[in-house]
């Protein structure tokens, strides 16, 4: 066997492997920028739909601009025919993840992208579509009910609530669904990110670059820890439950979803903004319980570990409070990563170099094949 190198930032850790005008994770402000702005301030100030033509288009939209964007998505909702026939013979025990695939996937088979002066046009149709598409599903699958993904809904937000629960929601809940959506939107060249542009840098088509890209973020290495992390705090009866319950983790070495980051040292600017919104969720529930049973696990955490909570964690009973499922946590992620996704595939395409990195080799050394009679 032919001895290894010793391998520096093993899984790419520490590695510049591109260029981006769209993020900075860990370098400036609170922690993470986009294009410039910190994710805090357009978490309070912004809607979703103008981060997503920040992130698309380099610059906030002025009111006209947001106006026009707004209408233009809300054109774009409905569901091929194809499509809707497609996601009724999905059976409800099919990971959600695997059902945002299969739909990206077969609505880039009813509307292929011929060129890439349409790739704007393509993100849109996707950013508008996928909230209806993910909850027609659920909604059938597990209810038998076809919802109207037609709604009135003013932004993407408001339209996701409203398709999953078929009314529509309320305004605190769309509002925490503005932010949660701002806070997952991009993240520099995070796995799923990086596969998409890994795939944009072959010159394919929109639809396969954004479905590889979810096909990473499947992992639960990567995508599902607010998913682990709902199903932890589901488990504990009261904050005093769930400190000892976490200390027998720790002593048995156990893996705990939802803390510490690659990037980050020292916090999440993410889970400041969301924990905030899950406290209010809480107390205009009248039920604190996962909320209070968070706030424990993040102090043990810290305490016992100095590991801080990251974006996943608080989502976890931010969503539940919401009334969403715990399997569809990760299909919110595709709807608003999905931003940073097409602006990294077109970033790729204006600047492109395949991506073809080389492998330090492990296996033995050269050798001499051997007619089988003599072996």
């Amino acid at each position: 066997m032919a001895k290894a190198k010793e391998l520096s930032g093993a899984g790419l850790r520490g590695q510049v492997a591109g260029k981006t005008a769209l993020s900075t994770v860990g370098k400036s402000g609170s922690g993470l920028t986009y294009r410039g702005y910190d994710v805090k301030d357009l978490a309070a100030h912004c809607e979703f739909e103008e981060v997503a033509y920040l992130i698309l288009k380099g610059e906030l939209p002025d009111q006209a601009q947001l106006d026009a964007y707004k209408a233009k998505l809300k054109s774009l909702r409905s569901l091929p025919q194809a499509l809707v026939e497609v996601l009724e013979r999905i059976p409800a025990t099919a990971h959600p993840m695997d059902v945002m695939r299969t739909g990206c996937s077969m609505l880039g088979n009813l509307e292929t992208e011929q060129s890439f002066e349409q790739q704007q046009d393509v993100t849109d149709r996707m950013l508008a579509l996928f909230p209806g598409m993910i909850n027609y599903w659920y909604n059938f699958s597990h209810k038998g009910l076809r919802v109207n993904v037609d709604t009135d809904a003013d932004s993407i937000a408001e339209q996701f609530l409203w398709t999953l629960h078929d009314a529509k929601p309320d305004a605190l809940h769309t509002r925490v669904m503005q932010a949660s959506l701002i806070l997952y939107a991009e993240h520099e060249f995070n796995a799923s990110t990086f596969t998409a542009r890994v795939c944009a840098s072959t010159l394919s088509d929109m639809h396969s670059c954004v479905t590889g890209a979810i096909g990473s973020l499947r992992g639960p290495l990567h995508g599902g820890a607010n998913e682990a992390a709902m199903e932890l705090i589901e488990g504990m009866n009261d904050p005093e439950d769930a400190e000892q319950k976490l200390l027998g983790m720790l002593t048995r070495k156990e893996k705990i979803m939802g803390f510490g980051h690659a990037i980050y040292s020292e916090s999440d600017p993410r889970n400041a903004v969301i924990k905030e919104w899950s406290e209010k969720l809480a107390q205009a529930s009248g039920n604190t319980s996962l909320y209070d049973i968070s706030v424990r696990c993040e102090a043990v955490m810290w305490r016992e570990k100095k590991l801080f909570c990251n974006a996943d964690f608080f989502h976890a009973s931010a969503y539940n409070y919401m009334g969403i499922p715990t399997p569809l946590f990760t299909p919110i992620f595709v709807c608003s990563r999905l931003t940073g996704w097409a602006a990294h595939v077109m970033e790729q395409r204006a600047d492109n170099r395949i991506i073809r990195p080389s492998a330090d080799y492990v296996g033995v050394a050269p050798r001499v094949v051997t007619p089988i009679a003599s072996r």
